[in-house]
């Protein structure tokens, strides 16, 4: 198995960053569309744990667009094989000084094209 084969990096890191770009500007549909629809899928939040597609499609529509602006830093992303890679990553808001925000994210190649099968986001004390 290759690990970080370098065309599966670039198109990971293309998935994170359009997941990146939909999330500061809360476009809904392309973050439903990047995470797996399917039942098995979970994204654990900072006060939330969303079992299923239907649960996180219910969380990102009734959740408020403001404040969602964010700077990452540390972020690793790492293939394994073709079809499989985790993105790790900190990331920090102005409106939460103090605080360390952590994500991390399971994601999968499946025919559709990159997908996120489980994710998980908390704060931590600076």
């Amino acid at each position: 198995m290759v690990v970080d084969d370098f065309a599966v990096k670039a198109e990971v890191e293309a998935a994170f960053r359009a997941y990146e770009t939909a999330l500061t500007e809360n476009d809904v549909p392309v973050l439903e569309a990047l995470f797996r629809d399917d039942p098995r899928t979970i994204r654990y939040g900072g006060g939330e744990n969303l079992y299923g597609m239907d649960a996180i499609r219910a969380f990102r529509r009734a959740r408020s667009p403001v404040g969602l602006e964010r700077t990452l830093s540390e972020t690793v992303i790492t293939t394994y094989g073709r079809d499989f890679a985790t993105a790790m990553t900190l990331f920090f808001r102005e409106s939460a000084p103090s605080r360390i925000g952590r994500q991390s994210q399971t994601w999968v190649r499946f025919p559709e094209g990159w997908r996120v099968v489980a994710a998980h986001v908390s704060l931590i004390d600076g």
